[in-house]
């Protein structure tokens, strides 16, 4: 990259860094959880328009039947009203009624590649720390919506696209060919990405580009394409027995808590494989309603994961045999819901090479050995799709270690000079690679 330009992006980046600190901490006070991410997206459709994007939000960007995890109808209307009186915008929140809450930002400039980058936006089931040494608590900008708070810097990632969106905006006269910035919901639970595959988001993307801050990681550290995501299924495995009275007609009754225990003890005993990590877990077992009387209900919230796609499906189908001979054990029913899911995938070598020649043309960054996730991600739906029609994707991580909490911890929180360092290394990257 020309040291020219390097200029320009570093003075359109110093200009707007107040403004994405700002931006970070409206989003962090005002978390929305996976689907209910209406004033979010609301607002950042907004914002996108008002740069002179294309903007396409709502049902036009999510598959209907691919949107996992959905809450219930009247929780999305509830948080739809709540954005609707927290500010969000009035014209995009009708776009995104009903959790739709995906948007797509083009901008178009003539022939060349098409480059696409995604965001995510969503916050997590958590109750944020009100400890007054918490900066977000110390400073104002605590999350005010009950049970969500962004710990796992989401709203930094949000921000930066935005930042992106107008750096580019502002350079546009430098690109030969189409930036497509994707906003996604419900990354947590792994639940958006797919439904935003399916409606043919990334179809005609040449290069794909993903991004996490990493709390744990010292600040300019990047690793230019992460790898080792394990693939995984989120699921609910629900047992119907019969009531009866515990003491008086003990025959009489089904037990659903006998049956989930019973499937419990044995997932945790399906084989490990020859060819590579599996996991299984249970994190949840809700059933009974008192002492003396049999349990009719068993509700479990487990997750299977796998090295690669198949022998996350291996573990998978382990399970669900297991199940269903726990049920058929104590003569009750079984329904299994699919909450979400994610693929194995990885960072093609050559645009991690490019990225880092870009990284090494900037300075003032470092790179991060590579080392695998051990976690997963749904940004890999979107990898696996531009692979498979001859593009490239990587998966960036950019440090931004503050304090010493780690993600999904109720005082997390991230040095917040990471929105400048990302905002200016992916704009850089994406007039490498389209300028």
């Amino acid at each position: 990259m020309a040291r020219r330009m390097t200029e320009k992006i570093d003075q359109v980046v110093r200009e707007i860094e107040p403004r994405l600190v700002q931006n970070r901490r409206d989003f962090h006070r005002f978390a929305e959880t996976g689907w209910t991410e209406f004033r979010t997206a609301s607002l950042v459709a907004r914002t996108l328009e008002d740069l002179g994007y294309e903007v396409s939000a709502g049902r036009d960007v999510l598959r209907d039947e691919e949107r996992l995890g959905l809450p219930e109808p009247g929780v999305l209307e509830e948080h739809w009203q709540r954005a609707r009186a927290q500010g969000g915008d009035a014209q995009y929140l009708e776009a995104l009624k009903g959790g739709f809450t995906g948007v797509v930002g083009k901008l178009r400039q003539g022939d060349g590649p098409t480059v696409g980058l995604r965001f995510d936006m969503d916050a997590l089931d958590l109750v944020e720390s009100q400890d007054p040494a918490h900066r977000p608590v110390r400073e104002g900008f605590v999350s005010v919506n009950q049970e969500a708070m962004h710990a796992c810097g989401h709203d930094a990632h949000t921000t930066i696209g935005l930042g992106v969106a107008e750096v580019l905006a502002r350079r546009s006269g430098r690109l030969r060919g189409t930036v497509k910035l994707v906003f996604q919901p419900a990354e947590e639970g792994v639940r958006g990405a797919r439904a935003m595959v399916a409606a043919g988001v990334v179809d005609d993307v040449d290069y794909m580009l993903g991004l996490h801050v990493y709390s744990g990681w010292d600040l300019g550290q990047v690793d230019p394409g992460r790898g080792g995501f394990l693939a995984t299924t989120k699921f609910d495995a629900l047992f119907r027995g019969a009531p009866a009275h515990a003491g008086g007609v003990p025959n009489q009754g089904k037990n659903a808590l006998l049956a989930a225990a019973t499937a419990v003890l044995n997932l945790q005993a399906i084989p490990r494989h020859q060819q590579g990590k599996t996991r299984i877990n249970v994190g949840r077992l809700v059933a009974g309603t008192g002492r003396n009387v049999i349990p009719d209900r068993a509700h479990l919230s487990i997750e299977s994961r796998g090295e690669t796609t198949e022998l996350n499906d291996y573990v998978f189908g382990y399970a669900q045999r297991i199940l269903e001979a726990a049920a058929a054990m104590h003569d009750c029913s079984l329904e299994v819901r699919t909450m979400g899911g994610a693929q194995s995938a990885d960072s093609d070598p050559a645009l991690r090479d490019q990225v880092q020649a870009t990284i090494q043309a900037l300075g003032g960054l470092s790179l991060r050995e590579p080392e695998p996730s051990g976690g997963s991600e749904d940004f890999t739906y979107m990898m696996s799709r531009v692979q498979e029609n001859g593009g490239l994707a990587a998966n960036i991580g950019i440090g931004a270690k503050l304090g010493g909490w780690g993600h999904h911890t109720a005082e997390f929180d991230i040095d917040e000079r990471a929105l400048a360092i990302a905002t200016r290394l992916l704009s850089a990257l994406v007039l490498d690679l389209a300028g």
